[in-house]
Parts: C-alpha cells; structure tokens; sequence
C-alpha cells in the first residue's frame, strides 16, 4: 500500500540558506493494509518529518513515496486531494487541530464542505454521529462543545472520527498520545487496534518503545536521520542487534527490575555480541558511507553500526593510493 524507498530530506538552514541539515537519509520502508509499523527514535531523528513527507505536508528532496503505486511527491491538486481521500493524519498536540473559538464540530463541516457538499441536515449529522460512536464517543456529550471543555483523548478521537468519514485507508499518528494521562493513552492505543483490525494501515510515530511494542507489527529503528535497524517488532525487540536499539531497549524503566541489574544484562550481551558492524560484515565491497541494511534474520535487517550519520565505519579500511 505505502512504501518509502530511498527517502531523502534536506533543509536549507543559514543565513540566505548556505547551510544544509540533512533530516532524512535513504529511509526505505513499506505499510500494509491491517498493519501498524511503529517509527522509533530520539527527538531530532527523523520520525515527524517522514511522517510529514507522507502526508505531503513537506515535501522529499530525493526518493519515492508510493501509494498504490503512485509517486505522492508527483501529486498536484486534484490529486492530492484525492489522496487525502484515503490518507490523513493525527498529530500530537490535540488542542492546536482546533479553532478555540469555534466549536468542535466545525471540523466536521469543513471536511463536508471538501467532500461531500451534497450532503446536509440530518443525513450528514447522521453520517458524523457513526463516525463519533466508532471510535468510543457519544455524540450528544462530545459535539456542540468547545475544544477547552473537552479532553485531549476525545479531541484526538474526535479527529480519527474526522478521519474515517473519508474512504480512508492510511493513518499517520504521530506522537498522538504523548500529551495524554496514562488512563487515556490505552483508550487510544486500543483505538489503533480496532483500526488496524478494519484494515487500516497505520504509520505510528513515537519516542517511547513500550508503546511501540504495544500496538505495532513491525518496528523501524531511526537514529540520526537513517535507519538502523527494522523488522518485525516481535524479533527485534527480542533480539536487538545495532548498539542504537539496544541502548533504547537499555533505558526503558522496568517494574520488576533495578537500573543495575538491566544494565549488567545489557553489559553481557554486548560483549557476547561484539562491537564488529554486521553491515559491513556480511556486504563485500560495501562502502564505509553506506545506507544500506543487511538480514540477519527472516525480515529482520541491521544498518552500519557508525555512531555519526556523517561518520565512516571504523571497521572499514581506505583503499591504498596507487
């Protein structure tokens, strides 16, 4: 259904624009219908941004998004329109998706206004108040309200309910539940689920990997703008294999456990492990500068294992002059 291949993203930065900052590099991914595929990293790598550039809200300097098929970047539009037909996004702060002086419903009639300009009255109130029950809301106690005499977790409910009034098949959820209590988080994350079980493919953005093991299928690892590590969440959260994941994997607080004894843990396995980049191990001729990931298990592939996306491998001799 969604596949990134190749993605770059480069910002001008400086005075008139003389500086660069590479955000995105070589990032190949693909979303099925029915599948959540969670992306995963530190702030600053990356994630928003490709969530942005599938929702052509920014756009790729270099690579393909394909949706069905067709390159999203080409898109100009009637196109684009008919794309956000079937793709839209939730985003993390629930409050800033709403004029505070208008009440939420109005979010509802400019999608109307859009796409369905034929209809009104109480076929189209009829039409909302579907979109409302199914995610877990009651209409008569969410709509007619003002943003400020909701919760953050109806508001964001209340957008994916905005969301499947359209033929929607993707859903971009980025960072969606950072800014909710706990009691809320799940509410949503259990959305996700019933979406997911629809057939909707969902592209998850977060920071926190207990989320992600949570709710996804497979996992993309980012640090510093490329992927390092992706596969089916189950194999690699059970078996990380680049330093960057398993240092994430490290810093997770667990219940049961005391900092020192996981990081003991963490300890043996990098030493039964090594420090020898599986890339390169495996990938005769590759370059040190290369972007590319390698299999060490069914769907299960590793990246370099360089600190600095600017970095050589250290495992990686020059070639000799002459």
């Amino acid at each position: 259904m969604l596949e990134l291949v190749d993605v770059h993203k480069v910002y001008r930065v400086g005075t008139f624009g003389t500086g660069t900052v590479h955000a995105v590099r070589g990032v190949s991914f693909d979303v099925q219908p029915g599948e959540v595929v969670s992306l995963i990293g530190e702030s600053g790598s990356g994630k928003s941004t490709i969530g942005r550039m599938v929702l052509r809200l920014a756009n790729a300097t270099s690579g393909s998004i394909r949706f069905d098929g067709t390159d999203v970047v080409s898109l100009r539009h009637r196109g684009l329109r008919d794309y956000y037909r079937h793709a839209q996004g939730v985003f993390q702060d629930p409050f800033s998706s709403y004029n505070p002086i208008f009440k939420v419903d109005r979010t509802f009639e400019t999608l109307r206004r859009s796409y369905f300009p034929q209809d009104t009255g109480a076929a189209w109130d009829e039409r909302v108040a579907d979109a409302v029950h199914s995610v877990g809301l009651v209409p008569g106690e969410v709509l007619g309200k003002f943003p400020h005499q909701l919760s953050g977790g109806q508001l964001q409910r209340l957008l994916v309910a905005r969301a499947l009034l359209l033929d929607l098949r993707l859903l971009v959820a980025d960072e969606i539940i950072s800014m909710l209590d706990a009691s809320t988080r799940i509410d949503v994350l259990n959305l996700l689920g019933d979406l997911k079980a629809r057939g909707l493919g969902i592209l998850f953005v977060t920071h926190d990997l207990s989320l992600g093991n949570y709710v996804s299928d497979k996992v993309v690892i980012l640090h510093q703008g490329r992927v390092v590590e992706r596969g089916p969440t189950a194999a690699v959260f059970a078996d990380p294999r680049h330093p960057y994941t398993r240092t994430l994997l490290a810093s997770v607080p667990q219940l049961d456990r005391r900092w020192e004894d996981v990081e003991a843990e963490e300890e043996r396995r990098s030493a039964a492990l090594g420090d020898e980049c599986l890339y390169h191990a495996r990938v005769d001729g590759a370059d040190a500068h290369d972007l590319g990931l390698v299999e060490v298990a069914p769907g299960h592939l590793v990246g370099c294992f360089r600190d600095g996306a600017d970095d050589a491998c250290p495992g990686v001799r020059a070639p000799v002059a002459g």
